[in-house]
């Protein structure tokens, strides 16, 4: 089940989009991301597939893509709105038409193991994807092909990625408890942030490409300078495990979510 809820005046719920729990009782959705244009909302679920619908009305899958072969853990949305990445269980990442019937367009496989977070480069030409075999690697969003860059300084297994706005850093959110910035061309390591206490499970660049906000099992989210370091804010509203973090578009607020059953926005300065 997916809820889409007002975020501005209460939290009012605005519809419930129920597909997955007509197939499978309580099938988890793992994933969630709104298109460009905030008019349809992709979503992966444990059934192994992707589902695109209308965000405005709700309503049935207006595609439902069966390319994967295990659970359906991250998928975001192509700038332009036209394709999707998802990555899965099964330890591939898949690229498929967004607008016209959910065709498979790409296929990157050079995991060992599943793949947890996916992102795109601004101008869509390159995809970054972070696994549990503790790699990040970018590779080129058309073909495929091998890595541009495979990035290896995490000890363990790749929770969240995360592309900056300015085009220029991925950050990469790991079980080992950091968060680690890295040059998104060269895959120079820049910055290790180690903030969290426990598992780090997403990482969210501002608008302005200044800040990071990262969410952990040590039940916080935290907000810190991507350059330096330093930490800003840490909000302990949660009483369990964070599993993600989003900035509002005008980066004054966070989403955060958590296996306390709660969605909390909250204000960063």
């Amino acid at each position: 089940m997916i809820q889409v809820w007002d975020a501005v005046r209460g939290g009012s719920a605005l519809f419930t989009y129920t597909d997955y729990s007509r197939k499978i009782e309580s099938v988890p959705v793992w994933t969630v991301a709104w298109s460009p244009d905030s008019t349809h909302i992709a979503s992966g679920s444990a059934d192994r597939t992707a589902q695109v619908w209308d965000a405005v009305h709700g309503g049935s899958a207006l595609i439902i893509y069966k390319g994967h072969s295990g659970e359906v853990n991250a998928v975001k949305w192509s700038p332009n709105g036209t394709r999707i990445v998802s990555g899965s269980a099964d330890y591939t990442v898949q690229v498929w038409d967004a607008v016209h019937g959910g065709s498979a367009l790409v296929t990157y496989s050079d995991y060992s193991a599943p793949v947890t977070g996916v992102a795109w480069s601004p101008d869509g030409k390159r995809i970054v994807a972070g696994s549990r075999d503790k790699t990040v690697q970018v590779w080129d969003a058309t073909n495929g092909g091998s890595a541009l860059v495979i990035y290896k300084g995490h000890s363990d297994a790749v929770n969240s990625v995360a592309w900056s706005p300015d085009s220029t850093r991925i950050a990469s959110g790991s079980v080992d408890k950091t968060v680690q910035v890295w040059d998104a061309s060269t895959g120079k390591h820049l910055l290790t942030y180690k903030g969290h206490s426990d598992h780090v499970t997403g990482v969210a660049w501002s608008p302005d490409s200044r800040h990071i906000a990262s969410g952990s099992w040590d039940h916080t989210a935290q907000v810190w300078d991507a350059t330096s370091g330093v930490l800003l804010v840490t909000y302990k509203g949660h009483s369990d495990h964070v599993t993600g973090v989003a900035w509002s578009p005008d980066g004054t607020r966070i989403a955060s979510g958590s296996v306390d059953k709660t969605i909390q926005v909250w204000k960063v300065f």
